[in-house]
């Protein structure tokens, strides 16, 4: 259920604002429909939440589309124009670089990266956040980006580093596949990050946009 400032929201009203076959009205239908309460302050709340969670999956569809490459840390590499490379094998921001700016690079430049997966969702976050917020904004809250994993994240995007049980999975979320008898010899096949897509598929990064059953089968793989 939808609640707007503790009021059930009008769903046969609201939706209309939004295509059929739309992630933002894939998300509505589930939360709408969801035995959990989903509380917001506003309807302007709701409205960004969704827009950030269409972005997000555009990020990643778009990443999927990109030539960047999957790097085990030790070996990650990024364009030194806009990025640091640091040693442990993530990427800080440059002084003087927009980060608006650099966000884009990985996109338009994406040859010149190379990384695993846990760097790829924050990739696709930051990219997200970017959409949604504007340039302006985005070079305000975010003025010093660390791309690497959960240990480097920054305060605005805690919550994607920790996984959680919920109630409901939604377009956008983070997700994992875990392979607990991972081969020692691969231990980058441990597990892979994903970005829920909504529709039956998620993005992760080194594999592509697939269903769950390509995920385990090639976990399995690597066993």
């Amino acid at each position: 259920m939808i609640f707007i400032q503790n009021e059930p929201l009008n769903v046969a009203s609201f939706v209309k604002n939004y295509p059929e076959g739309s992630v933002e009205r894939a998300i509505i239908k589930i939360l709408s429909s969801s035995s959990a309460t989903h509380s917001y302050n506003s309807i302007g709340e709701l409205q960004f939440e969704l827009k950030l969670r269409r972005e997000i999956v555009q990020a990643a569809r778009d990443l999927s589309k990109s030539k960047l490459a999957f790097r085990v840390f030790r070996k990650s590499f990024c364009n030194p124009q806009y990025w640091t490379r640091t040693r442990d094998g993530g990427f800080a921001l440059k002084r003087g670089v927009k980060p608006s700016a650099a966000v884009r690079d990985i996109y338009q430049n994406s040859a010149k990266y190379g990384t695993e997966c846990a760097t790829a969702m924050l990739i696709v976050y930051y990219k997200a956040l970017l959409e949604t917020l504007g340039e302006n904004a985005f070079d305000q809250i975010f003025p010093n980006i660390h791309l690497m994993n959960w240990h480097q994240i920054e305060r605005e995007l805690k919550d994607v580093g920790f996984m959680h049980p919920a109630n409901d999975h939604l377009p956008g979320d983070r997700r994992y596949f875990a392979n607990p008898d991972v081969d020692p010899y691969t231990p980058e096949w441990q597990g892979e990050n994903v970005i829920d897509l909504g529709d039956g598929t998620y993005y992760g990064h080194g594999i592509g946009l697939y269903p769950a059953k390509t995920f385990i089968k090639l976990l399995n793989g690597n066993r």
